[in-house]
C-alpha cells in the first residue's frame, strides 16, 4: 500500500472510529449520566426501567427521537430552518479533529488531522456553532426563538474573546500552537496545570502555577458559556423563552441540536484535557520506567501486543478525563442558578476580559526570565 492510501484508510478508520464508536455513545450516556446524577442532587431515582439501572435508556430516546412525527411549521422558513440543526451539530464533530486523544496504535499517531496551528483550527470551527443557533432562531419566525437566537450571538462572541486569551500563556512557553506538541511539553516538563510537577524544586515552576491555573479557570468557564450550559443557558431558558432557538423544533431536528450541545460539551472537555491535564498522560514514577509496566509507555514503540495495549490504555486515560470533566458540567448545572443577561455579559466583558488580558502579561513576565 502506498503511503498516500495508507494515510486515506488511516485517516477514515480514525474518523469512523471517533464518530460512531466514542463521541455518539459518549453523547447518548452523556444525557443518561445527566438524568441520573440530576436525580441523585434532587433525591429521586432516575432512569430505571429500560434495562438493568436504566442503561439501556438512551436506546430508547433515540428510538423515541426517529419515530415522532417530523413536523415543520407553515411558517417558518423552510431552507434555513432544515439548515441550523446542521450547522449546530457539525462544527462540534468537525473540532475533534485535531484532537491527540491517544499516542499510538498499530504505529498510527491517534490524532486525525495533526496540524500546526491545531489551536487557531479549534477556535475558527468552534466560532461556527454559534450560526446554527442564530439562523434556527431567525427562520422560526417566532418571538422566543428570535431572542434566544439574538442572545447566542452575543454571549457566544463576547466569550470567544476570554476563551482565546486565555490560552495565550500556553503559547508564549511551548512556543507553539500544534496540539501535539502541547501534549508532548506537559509529557516532559508537567501538566499545565501544575507546571512544578516536571521539576518540584524549581521556584519557576511553582511562579508558573499561578497563570496557567488562572488561564485553565477563564477557560473552563468561557467553554460553559461557550456550550450554552447552566449558568450560561440564556439562549434556551425554558423559564423566560420556552426552549429559545430550538422551541420550534421537533423529532430529529430537535434532536440535533441536543446532540449538538452534548457533543460541544464532549469536544470543550477534550481540549480542556489536552491543554491543561496532559491529555494520555498520566504523571505515575512507573510510567517511563525501564523495568516493569513497560508495554505503558507513552510512545507506543515497543510493538506486538506489548505497544497495542499501551496505545489502547493511553485512549482510556484521555476519555477517562473527558468523562471526569463531564461530570463537572453535569454537577454545576444542577448546582448553580442561571445568570441574569446583564450580570452574564458583565462577567465577559468587566471580568474575564481583563482577567485574560493581565494574566498573560504576568505569564509573560515569568516565561521571559525563567530559566531555559
Amino acid at each position: 500500500m502506498s503511503a498516500t492510501a495508507f494515510l486515506l484508510v488511516t485517516s477514515l478508520l480514525k474518523i469512523l472510529g471517533i464518530v460512531f464508536v466514542v463521541i455518539l455513545p459518549m453523547v447518548s450516556y452523556s444525557v443518561y449520566a445527566e438524568r441520573r446524577v440530576s436525580a441523585l442532587i434532587q433525591d429521586r431515582l432516575g432512569p430505571n426501567r429500560v434495562g438493568p439501572a436504566g442503561l439501556f435508556q438512551p436506546i430508547a430516546d433515540a428510538m423515541k427521537f426517529i419515530l415522532k412525527e417530523d413536523f415543520t411549521p407553515a411558517h417558518v422558513n423552510k431552507f434555513y430552518y432544515w439548515l441550523a440543526p446542521c450547522l449546530a451539530m457539525v462544527p462540534a464533530i468537525m473540532t475533534i479533529a485535531v484532537v491527540p486523544f491517544g499516542s499510538t496504535l498499530f504505529g498510527v499517531p491517534m490524532v486525525i488531522a495533526d496540524i500546526n496551528v491545531g489551536v487557531l483550527y479549534v477556535f475558527a470551527i468552534a466560532s461556527l456553532g454559534v450560526y446554527g443557533i442564530v439562523i434556527a432562531g431567525w427562520s422560526s419566525n417566532s418571538k422566543y426563538p428570535f431572542l434566544g437566537g439574538v442572545r447566542a450571538s452575543s454571549q457566544m462572541i463576547s466569550y470567544e474573546l476570554s476563551l482565546g486569551l486565555a490560552v495565550i500563556p500556553i503559547f508564549l512557553l511551548v512556543g507553539q500552537l500544534r496540539l501535539t506538541s502541547i501534549v508532548r511539553y506537559q509529557i516532559e516538563n508537567g501538566w499545565m496545570i501544575a507546571p512544578f510537577l516536571g521539576d518540584p524544586t524549581n521556584v519557576w515552576k511553582w511562579l508558573l502555577t499561578i497563570p496557567m491555573f488562572i488561564s485553565f479557570v477563564v477557560f473552563t468557564i468561557a467553554i460553559f458559556a461557550e456550550t450554552n450550559r447552566l449558568p450560561f443557558d440564556l439562549p434556551e431558558a425554558e423559564q423566560e423563552l420556552a426552549g429559545g432557538y430550538h422551541t420550534e423544533y421537533s423529532s430529529m431536528k430537535f434532536a440535533l441540536f441536543f446532540l449538538g450541545e452534548y457533543a460541544a460539551m464532549i469536544t470543550g472537555s477534550a481540549i480542556i484535557v489536552t491543554l491543561f491535564f496532559g491529555a494520555w498522560h498520566l504523571p505515575l514514577p512507573w510510567w517511563d520506567h525501564p523495568h516493569g509496566f513497560h508495554w505503558l509507555l507513552i510512545d507506543g514503540s515497543l510493538g506486538g501486543w506489548r505497544g497495542i495495549l499501551g496505545g489502547l490504555f493511553n485512549i482510556f486515560v484521555f476519555f477517562a478525563k473527558v468523562a471526569a470533566l463531564l461530570l463537572i458540567f453535569i454537577w454545576v448545572r444542577w448546582t448553580l442558578p442561571r445568570f441574569r443577561y446583564d450580570q452574564l455579559m458583565r462577567l465577559g466583558w468587566v471580568f474575564f476580559f481583563e482577567i485574560a488580558l493581565v494574566n498573560i502579561f504576568i505569564a509573560a513576565l515569568i516565561v521571559a526570565y525563567m530559566p531555559k
